[in-house]
């Protein structure tokens, strides 16, 4: 299957610029232009046009658009036309700066388009010149390793234009030495700062304002609206238009920023930074940094004692009367108003000192509010622990009204987009999570043959996941036969690191194919090896099942170990099935069953990526054949033929049947 790649601008120059989306997306329209085997799409033209009129009546329109679709251009496309002032959300950093740079500078070129672009991140996303210059100074650094970035950061600061540190090839985004180099809200100096003209994170909101289209993502947009609700100064710009893409995922997000948190990570953040502003603004205060040594040994005996926790995330009231947490806590507390009280007295000698008087004050009061507050039925206070650390968090218990309240607040067009947001046709469970009980819900379909390019192979006589103690090892068993017929190339997809990881020692050294393990290295580099090696076999969790494409004959098989619900453990979703029963509806059917659906849907949309892809999908737990909401999650899922026969899959990796010619992914 190595045909013409479908992103591939063709010779054959665009017609003139359109004024229709049939211009666009017509047997004669500019992409058939532009991609060399393009072929039109009714899912692509329809999303589009519902675009568009979304656009000109100012409403709200949940789309879920088929993969293969070209939703990011289906979306971008009205847009354009339309010359409305726009906001794009994505999910991921990744994805807005592959739209930002590849699909947006594209389709506009295609299109004749003029329209001012930016690109918008979130404050820590950018290189501080000014906590640059301090890192520079001090000297002490962990490791040469961290020298020598330093060194290479100062260097790309002075041939950076816009300081996104994704830009800096040479020093990898996961590299520990960026949180001494960026700011936070916390610590930022704000107008105070003396390279405050020189600021890209400034001059990225500036450009963000001036620009008639801005590319942003989930959290900053979640952030901006915490910051409205709070009654500080907007982040973004107003605009005609906003589309939320991968919109699956803002649920989830919305509750994160419309909530609260407190981790043991900010205090050894502040500890750090009252540390190097001593340094450079009281350097005969050394009373200070006792005070400092004190609070920091009071971080690790309430690590510890979280320790007696039955669970890594828990309900705060289940654990507060605990003595030893209470004790550990006490004392925390006792070593933080200390800290206020020294910095009170040390903030007069400079902007940083200052700067962290306000963050110890807001500190302390956070920790007071989570330990002291009464309990609300409209929020849940859990503690996440780590191995060295943990977040003592609030979240709400619905994030709907927030978020509701902002779509309303003024016309303009709301357009949520994803490949997965209903559970078969109904959309119920995504629309009553951000309360968008009026807006306009559409499915639209995939391009792509299932029937024909795909295999589901439901093995015969599977293990039960709940009561088999040697339930991993059963199903791979029953997918090295698929391995065999495919020559490996497979995700091999797990709902839980415990099950990945005794799939890992199972398999190791017993496959005749590469096997790639999560966590062994970068996600990136870890997906590349996967596609060079041709017959890789891939073993993943959560991160795996969405977000990821590999086209072509590198994957051909994926296999999901079991139904993907989430922990009965988790201490927010407890409270909100306690909610769910308290209204007299059922949290299965109306939470747990719904969710599943659509996390069961990006998992299997890992295997069609393009109408060239064939490839067999290879469901394990039992439950799926035996059960009425099993039948209901494979009802959900797209038209496969499906089969428990062994030799309808060897059959499937026989045949070699020519396939469609490729399309434009957009």
């Amino acid at each position: 299957m190595n045909t013409e790649s479908a992103d591939t601008l063709s010779t054959t120059p665009a017609p003139s610029k359109p004024g229709t989306l049939q211009d666009v997306f017509g047997q004669s329209g500019v992409l058939a232009a532009a991609f060399s085997g393009y072929q039109p799409r009714a899912g692509q033209l329809q999303m589009a046009e519902i675009i568009r009129d979304a656009i000109t009546d100012s409403r709200t329109v949940v789309i879920e658009a088929g993969t293969g679709v070209g939703k990011t251009f289906g979306y971008l496309a009205p847009i354009l036309l339309a010359g409305r002032k726009a906001i794009v959300s994505t999910g991921t950093k990744h994805l807005q700066d592959q739209i930002f740079s590849r699909d947006l500078p594209q389709i506009k070129q295609l299109m004749g388009s003029t329209t001012r672009t930016a690109l918008l991140k979130g404050r820590s996303n950018y290189l501080c010149l000014h906590r640059l210059e301090r890192a520079m100074s001090e000297g002490r650094l962990k490791s040469p390793d961290w020298v020598t970035a330093l060194h290479t950061i100062k260097g790309w600061s002075t041939r950076t234009r816009d300081g996104d540190i994704a830009r800096c090839d040479a020093v990898s985004e996961e590299h520990g030495i960026w949180p001494l180099v960026t700011s936070t809200n916390e610590n930022c100096l704000g107008k105070e700062c003396p390279v405050f003209d020189d600021c890209f994170v400034v001059k990225a909101r500036e450009a963000a304002h001036e620009a008639d289209l801005v590319v942003i993502n989930h959290h900053l947009f979640c952030a901006d609206i915490a910051i409205r609700q709070s009654g500080f100064a907007q982040l973004l710009p107003e605009a005609d238009v906003v589309v939320l893409d991968e919109a699956h995922q803002l649920p989830e997000i919305a509750s994160l920023f419309f909530g609260s948190a407190l981790s043991s990570g900010q205090m050894i953040d502040l500890l750090r930074d009252i540390v190097r502003e001593q340094q450079a603004e009281a350097v005969d205060m050394t009373d200070l940094l006792g005070v400092v040594h004190q609070f920091e040994l009071a971080i690790d005996p309430c690590v510890s004692a979280l320790k007696n926790a039955r669970t890594d995330r828990i309900a705060w009231s289940e654990i507060a009367e605990d003595k030893v947490i209470q004790a550990a806590f006490d004392t925390l507390e006792s070593r933080l108003a200390d800290l206020t009280a020294a910095l009170e007295i040390a903030a007069p000698r400079g902007k940083g000192l200052a700067s962290c008087h306000e963050r110890a004050i807001q500190m302390r009061q956070s920790l007071i509010h989570f330990r002291r507050s009464e309990e609300i039925s409209t929020e849940v206070r859990w503690v996440e622990r780590r191995e060295k650390s943990f977040t003592l968090n609030i979240t709400p218990m619905d994030a709907g009204k927030t978020f509701s309240d902002v779509v309303e607040s003024q016309p303009r067009a709301w357009v949520f987009a994803s490949a997965t947001l209903a559970a078969g046709s109904d959309f119920s469970h995504f629309t009553r999570r951000l309360n968008l009980n009026l807006a306009l819900c559409q499915q639209t379909p995939s391009p792509f043959d299932y029937p024909n390019q795909a295999l589901m192979y439901l093995p015969p006589n599977p293990p039960d996941p709940k009561t088999d103690p040697d339930y991993t090892l059963k199903i791979l068993r029953a997918v090295f036969p698929v391995l065999k017929a495919s020559g490996g190339r497979a995700f091999l997809l797990f709902t839980s690191h415990r099950e990945l990881k005794k799939a890992a020692d199972i398999l190791e050294g017993k496959l005749p194919f590469p096997l790639f393990v999560q966590g062994t290295q970068a996600k990136a580099a870890l997906l590349e090896q996967f596609r060079q090696s041709g017959n890789g076999v891939l073993l993943g969790t959560q991160s795996f099942w969405e977000g990821v494409d590999v086209r072509g004959e590198a994957l051909s098989v994926v296999m999901i170990d079991r139904i993907p619900f989430a922990s009965p453990d988790d201490p927010v979703r407890r409270a909100r099935e306690a909610q769910i029963k308290e209204s007299g509806h059922s949290p299965f059917a109306a939470m747990a069953l719904p969710e599943a659906i659509i996390t069961f849907k990006q998992g299997v949309g890992r295997l069609i990526r393009d109408v060239t892809d064939r490839g067999v999908l290879v469901l394990c737990d039992p439950r799926l054949q035996r059960t009425g909401f099993g039948r209901q999650i494979l009802d959900a899922l797209p038209p496969m033929r499906r089969s428990n026969d062994i030799q309808d899959v060897q059959a499937f990796f026989r045949t070699n049947d020519a396939t469609p010619t490729a399309i434009a992914e957009h």
